[in-house]
């Protein structure tokens, strides 16, 4: 009781607060600033006030393997609404979001993800979906930035690792950059699926070895997708807050 109520009165009005002011800086900055490189620092900066505020603890393993002057596609498993701000935090790129377009209907959410060069997935319409994996590879390999995407399309309500869609590895043939496979464990337990409380706690990030693209093809996505699936699955094992069992790949 005592942990809900602090999440009620205490973690919740600070996350609200920070997120207002820095949307609003973020809003300004987005007026004169037309690459979106500042804006990222800014949802950067805002991220890692957001654990601070909700007291949650980040250990992040791997971190060593990425350039941050590089490009790259990160997939990682989705587990709850706090997946991106901890990989925002903790990974040092210049990150563009593939978004489903419905979050881009959204006032004031909506037009910053436009504003910061974030990328609309519509998935109810296969066609404009693969426009936006288009327009993502083009984007890497013109402006030298990195995508985030999480390929089981959603949220696993059961914080099972689900099969992986074959877009991510699409756009990162397409631009021709490595594919960088993340995994999380404990974002499930600090903001719940289906929860609107966030509830103090710790979260693991391991990051594993990039996989180049080069000379691979568009037909070689599926088993891309496989092979990332698998690597995903090795990094949550063993972890100290998932029982490998509680992480059952699809397809592995």
């Amino acid at each position: 009781m005592l942990a809900k109520l602090r999440a009620l009165f205490i973690i919740d009005p600070l996350i609200i607060i920070c997120t207002i002011a820095y949307g609003s800086v973020n809003l300004v900055v987005s007026l004169f600033e037309t690459t979106g490189r500042l804006q990222v620092a800014i949802a950067r900066a805002w991220a890692r006030m957001l654990l601070r505020v909700s007291f949650v603890g980040m250990k992040v393993e791997g971190l060593e393997k990425i350039d941050p002057n590089g490009s790259y596609v990160f997939v990682a498993n989705h587990l709850s609404y706090m997946d991106t701000p901890c990989i925002l935090a903790a990974i040092p790129v210049q990150f563009r979001f593939m978004a489903k377009k419905g979050l881009f209907s959204i006032p004031f959410l909506g037009y910053h993800l436009s504003r910061a060069g974030h990328i609309a997935v519509p998935r109810d319409n296969p066609r404009e979906a693969i426009k936006a994996m288009v327009e993502a590879g083009k984007m890497i390999r013109e402006r030298g930035i990195s995508v985030l995407i999480f390929p089981e399309g959603g949220r696993a309500p059961d914080a099972k690792l689900q099969a992986f869609r074959e877009g991510a590895f699409y756009i990162a043939i397409n631009s021709g950059v490595p594919v960088v496979p993340v995994a999380l464990a404990g974002t499930e337990k600090v903001l719940p699926f289906g929860s609107g409380t966030v509830s103090p706690g710790r979260v693991v990030m391991r990051i594993g070895d990039p996989i180049p693209t080069e000379g691979m093809t568009t037909k070689d996505r599926g088993a891309l997708a496989l092979q990332m699936h698998e690597a995903v699955y090795e990094l949550l094992k063993d972890t100290d807050l998932v029982d490998a069992k509680e992480a059952v790949a699809a397809g592995v």
